[in-house]
């Protein structure tokens, strides 16, 4: 038997983990705080498989997101779980946007994203999109989508099936090394392992001052909020729409995502979420907005990001606001086209002291703990390669 492994976090990174530490021989139990696995970012998400058009090359995300596609899709295949190759197309709605379509292109090279064409034709671009406006796009035929959800337990049964533990509903309350060993306290039970990864999301830097590790850098929370495409409207877009993302900002913008299932989600936005798990403006908590407010980047992001704050929050609060960003690619769209929904997610994004929000993946080690602090898209799509990344530099 091999090591004693916990992992703190049932999303997909943390339970992609212990499946690849189950198989290979450890000894292996998953605590997760909620009900069910895939609860929170795993869970809201847009479901789509990234192929790297975006992320800077040599990034852990590039490199991961181009070792982590081709994994899930053949997982998905083993398992014979829905993967749809419906492909993106990144649309410059004017001439001032061909710059920045150019970067992601280069970008999107120097990446390997496979199939790729870059499109100056208007007619090109209506024989992929016909309901599309716009002068210039990028085409990525094998961007696909899939239910992260169904992956994640799909996942979970290799663990168990390698006689590793799931613990739902086990919130850790503290986590101490002693005697060579790692304890870790839930409010229901007490373990002992080895060494301990945590996988915790929008709860990462909670969970690393448990062990002391920096506060920094801190999560600040971003909902996103999403809408639908009433059914006979479904037809005005095939596969997904982009716009040109604002370099300036972690977020690619408001979109266009044909599911799965074939539903077409529209979003998401990105408002300040006024708790870890805000998913709507009545969640909230005095402590996690007294705590970012205090923290020393706040005054900065405050100061160079305002103006994307109160046309975020407007356009969240506002239908008619949300609609004209999206009808920007679409001129046919009609506001009566688009449906609330209650579906929403809340990005776990990385803050630095100095206002800075983190872009690439972050992973800490404090002694036989090892934290991923930061791990936004694409990291569903990275899952398994984030997994054996994380072993082969960390858990050895």
């Amino acid at each position: 038997m091999g090591r004693r492994t916990g992992i703190i976090g049932g999303g997909i990174v943390g339970v992609a983990l212990a499946r690849a530490l189950s198989q290979s021989g450890d000894e292996v139990t998953v605590l997760e705080k909620e009900s069910r696995l895939a609860a929170h970012q795993s869970g809201h998400n847009s479901g789509v498989v990234h192929a790297g058009l975006y992320y800077a090359p040599g990034s852990m995300k590039a490199l991961l997101c181009a070792e982590g596609r081709g994994m899930i899709r053949d997982y998905c295949a083993e398992k014979h779980l829905p993967y749809r190759e419906v492909g993106k197309l990144v649309v410059a709605a004017d001439e001032t946007e061909r710059g920045a379509l150019d970067e992601i292109e280069r970008r999107a090279i120097a990446n390997g994203v496979p199939g790729l064409e870059r499109i100056d034709d208007t007619v090109r671009i209506a024989e992929i999109e016909p309901h599309v406006q716009g002068v210039s796009a990028v085409h990525s035929p094998h961007t696909a989508v899939v239910d992260y959800t169904a992956i994640t337990e799909a996942m979970a049964q290799d663990v168990r099936a390698a006689d590793g533990r799931i613990v739902l509903g086990h919130e850790v309350t503290s986590i101490h090394e002693r005697g060579g060993q790692v304890h870790v306290r839930t409010a229901a039970s007490e373990h002992a392992f080895d060494r301990v990864v945590v996988c915790a999301g929008l709860q990462s830097d909670v969970v690393a001052r448990l062990v002391g590790a920096d506060a920094s850098p801190r999560i600040l929370p971003f909902r996103g909020e999403y809408w639908t495409l009433r059914p006979q409207r479904a037809g005005l877009v095939r596969g997904m729409i982009y716009p040109v993302p604002d370099p300036r900002f972690p977020f690619l913008g408001v979109h266009f995502t044909r599911g799965v299932y074939d539903d077409v989600h529209v979003g998401p936005n990105a408002v300040p979420a006024l708790a870890r798990e805000g998913y709507n403006w009545l969640r909230w908590s005095a402590a996690d907005i007294w705590g970012s407010l205090r923290w020393p980047g706040a005054w900065p992001l405050a100061k160079q990001h305002w103006r994307m704050g109160v046309d975020e929050i407007s356009g969240s609060l506002l239908k008619p606001r949300y609609f004209r960003k999206a009808r920007r690619f679409i001129p046919e769209l009609r506001m009566a086209d688009l449906r609330r929904t209650s579906a929403a997610g809340v990005r776990a994004q990385a803050w630095a002291r100095g206002g800075e929000l983190l872009d690439d993946f972050a992973i800490d080690q404090v002694g036989a703990v090892t934290l991923v602090r930061n791990a936004p898209s694409p990291a569903a799509t990275s899952s398994l390669a984030i997994a054996e990344h994380l072993i082969r530099e960390h858990l050895r």
